[in-house]
């Protein structure tokens, strides 16, 4: 460690090779690697996975529809059966460089470190619609890829928020042939997109919505149709909206990086395998790629953790070089 980091010495429980901020799909495949690789790795959640509210996550080759929750309790065990550090925790700074960064986090501990993973994510923000929240991640949906095939061939109400809505209605008619676009904002569909709905037999609903019902049943909230400001409800199984992706990047920014623009808002650049900008920092999965889905984020963090390893080596390999000369 270098001086910047001598006053905190006396906290610092433990120095790592990696750390990792975020233990979802990207992080724990990340520290899998890592931990394989003989690394002394520590990965940091704070315990907010983005796909918590789903029944199941989908795509994921072998363990299809399996649930989030213990697709990570899965992950989490095969990390630290390698030998991975896991903390439960929120990090609140990040400072340093390349082989001397310092991690504080909420608790008060600091975590040190030659490298960082950022795995992070982001938040959806949905639409400010009373019953959205409520049924988010099951009957209320975005992906067609993630849930598209559990709602096929149902009533499924797209409401119409931002340019994104004309899009993801496109894709649910793949999957049923009774969709309807509720034009809650008129702004959200240009002409085009209203010709390729009749085009496809999409139906429109020129109203502003009122809230997404929601009726109990079995102690849970299940979507009872939207409720339209004229009094009107238009019935549906699932419902689609259009949530704005906001990336986790405050961490990357303390560090001294600029967020990039992306198509749906700041995300954090990156080359191959997942380089930064900045030495010796490696961002994954959705705080790079707002579409990736689980698979995608673990494949962005297998390579990750292989660079981050490949780094270490040749670093050390340069230190001992040097001390030969």
């Amino acid at each position: 460690m270098t001086n910047s980091s001598s006053a905190q010495k006396d906290s610092l429980t433990t120095e790592y090779d990696v750390a990792i901020v975020g233990g979802g799909a990207a992080g724990l495949s990340a520290a899998t690697v890592l931990a394989r690789s003989l690394r002394k790795v520590v990965v940091i959640d704070a315990g907010q996975p983005r796909n918590a509210p789903a029944a199941g996550a989908h795509n994921v080759l072998g363990q299809d529809g399996i649930a989030p929750l213990e697709l990570l309790a899965r992950g989490r065990a095969e990390a630290t059966g390698y030998g991975a550090e896991i903390r439960s925790g929120t990090v609140v700074d990040a400072a340093g460089t390349v082989d001397d960064f310092t991690l504080r986090l909420s608790s008060g501990e600091v975590v040190a470190a030659r490298r960082l993973i950022l795995a992070t994510g982001l938040v959806d923000e949905l639409p400010d619609l009373p019953g959205v929240a409520e049924l988010w991640g099951h009957d209320v949906l975005h992906c067609p890829y993630c849930h598209g095939y559990e709602v096929r061939g149902t009533r499924i109400v797209q409401i119409a928020t931002s340019p994104m809505s004309a899009h993801q209605a496109l894709m649910f008619r793949q999957l049923s042939d009774r969709v309807t676009v509720v034009a809650h904002d008129p702004d959200a569909l240009s002409d085009d997109d209203r010709s390729h709905f009749a085009a496809v037999g999409i139906d429109i609903v020129d109203a502003r919505v009122e809230r997404v019902r929601t009726r109990a049943e079995n102690g849970s909230a299940h979507l009872d149709g939207v409720l339209l400001t004229d009094g009107t409800v238009v019935e549906a199984d699932a419902v689609v909206v259009s949530p704005r992706f906001v990336v986790r990047g405050d961490l990357y920014e303390r560090l001294g990086g600029t967020l990039d623009d992306g198509p749906m808002g700041g995300l954090v650049g990156t080359g191959p395998m997942g380089e930064t900008a900045l030495p010796g920092v490696w961002a994954v999965g959705n705080t790079t790629t707002v579409h990736a889905m689980v698979t995608v984020a673990m494949g962005e963090g297998v390579s990750a953790g292989a660079a981050v390893n490949a780094s270490l080596v040749m670093a050390d390999l340069d230190a001992k070089v040097s001390a030969l000369a």
